[in-house]
């Protein structure tokens, strides 16, 4: 496709550039012509072409992609959690916690009220004496400091803003979160995708990516969400390692499932790492309406991150905060968060276990989800087990790079009772090719 530029100035040809992107002229994806050729076609510096494509990346208009060139970005809505409000079919790809498993917070709310007055401390000391231990776990850092916000998501898209400009390079594990992976794309930052394996983040994977020029890592340490995937103590001493030759990326260490994790923590922060946020989101032991994550990080990151918080919601509430530490700090609570975790443990094993017996090997991992391998195409799985009822998530949406990278399924089943957890086994193994002569209706040969 030739595309005739226009203008003298960066500010004219970026201008020229924006209005034909904004009448659709230009389509997601389309490759810009390289600045060399820009540059003689218009006879101007090729600097001039540089800083009219660096204004529009910082727009998010333009994405570059280093040696794939500047293209169109593309700025569909990224696919994100939660449940499906208007379907009749059996919902197992939501993501969601089991409400029954969540804590009642009715007793510990009535205790957790008091009027709070602009300039008191913007965390509760209460809850930031307690945090501290929690957080500090296997840190080789003393100096410490702890930040509140309104949840994970909230904390990465404000430690990304501090530390980064539009268009920085930032390393994501591929396949991603999906929350992670919409932040840093609405932010107008290039995703650089590491490889997962059973392991967790690749060595490879991580080490490419720097040498790309990452500014930031997000790394999840255990119950990798979409996969289950968990560091070990070799993977994560050899990432440790890595970074230590990159002392001033800043790491984000996001450690979800956290009170819920049957995985030994194994961090990729090392003594070394000048930039560095460990988060914890409340979410997933106490429900998404919690909305609280606690950040810890070095000094600077912390001050940085607290400026971010300045000009907008400044604080958490204090009401949820001091909620938040009665029901971790309560006994009963606790042990239900422990029941929990069991819960979800047993029942996927089990779930994994019918699978494995029908022909579709599965491997549980941690977290609420599975990620299910298949030996067919996701989507022709998806329609049928439509028809059986079921509404499943495909594992498309979690990649971030083009190519082949398998067939795979997200499914959230910790919440089946035994019959209906039969029946999805025997309808996505039908579904899969893998099961014959099952006798339900619907079923694709393959």
């Amino acid at each position: 496709m030739s595309i005739d530029i226009t203008g003298r100035s960066a500010s004219e040809i970026a201008a020229d550039l924006r209005t034909r992107i904004e009448r659709a002229e230009l389509t997601p994806g389309t490759l810009l012509p390289s600045v060399r050729a820009v540059a003689a076609d218009l006879g101007v510096n090729r600097n001039t072409v540089v800083a009219a494509y660096r204004q529009l990346a910082q727009a998010g208009l333009v994405e570059a992609r280093g040696r794939g060139g500047t293209r169109v970005a593309d700025r569909a809505a990224v696919a994100q959690e939660g449940y499906a409000p208007d379907t009749v079919l059996r919902d197992v790809g939501s993501g969601n916690p089991d409400p029954a498993l969540i804590p009642d917070p009715t007793a510990a709310l009535a205790r957790s009220a008091r009027p709070v007055l602009y300039g008191e401390p913007v965390i509760d000391p209460g809850l930031e004496e307690w945090a501290r231990d929690w957080m500090a776990d296997g840190l080789p850092h003393d100096d410490l400091r702890l930040t509140v916000t309104s949840g994970a998501s909230d904390a990465i898209e404000r430690l990304l803003a501090q530390a980064l400009q539009r268009d920085d390079a930032v390393a994501l594990e591929d396949p991603c979160f999906l929350s992670a992976l919409h932040t840093v794309r609405t932010g107008g930052y290039r995703a650089v995708p590491v490889p997962v394996d059973a392991e967790g983040m690749t060595v490879d994977g991580l080490r490419a990516a720097l040498e790309a020029g990452v500014r930031a890592v997000i790394c999840t340490p255990r119950a990798h969400n979409p996969t289950g995937a968990s560091l070990t103590a070799d993977r994560a001493t050899a990432l440790r390692a890595v970074l230590a030759e990159h002392p001033y990326v800043l790491v984000i260490e996001d450690d979800h499932f956290s009170l819920l994790s049957r995985a030994p923590l194994h961090s990729v922060i090392g003594a070394s790492q000048r930039r560095w946020a460990r988060i914890r989101s409340m979410s997933k032991f106490l429900g998404p309406d919690t909305c609280l994550a606690v950040t810890a990080s070095d000094p600077d990151t912390a001050d940085g991150l607290g400026q971010r918080l300045t000009p907008g919601t400044t604080w958490v509430s204090h009401i949820l905060q001091r909620l938040t530490l009665a029901l971790v700090t309560d006994h009963a609570v606790r042990e239900g968060i422990e029941s929990a975790a069991v819960h979800y443990a047993a029942r996927n094993a089990a779930f994994c276990a019918q699978l494995t017996a029908r022909g579709l090997p599965v491997s549980p991992g941690d977290g609420l989800n599975l990620w299910v391998p298949l030996p067919v195409p996701a989507a022709g799985v998806r329609e049928d087990l439509m028809r059986r009822g079921w509404l499943v998530r495909e594992g498309d949406p979690f990649f971030l790079g083009d190519g082949d990278h398998g067939s795979f399924l997200r499914l959230t089943v910790h919440d089946l009772d035994e019959a209906s957890a039969t029946t999805l086994a025997d309808d996505l193994a039908a579904a899969a090719g893998v099961l014959r002569g099952s006798g339900r209706s619907g079923r694709i040969e393959t």
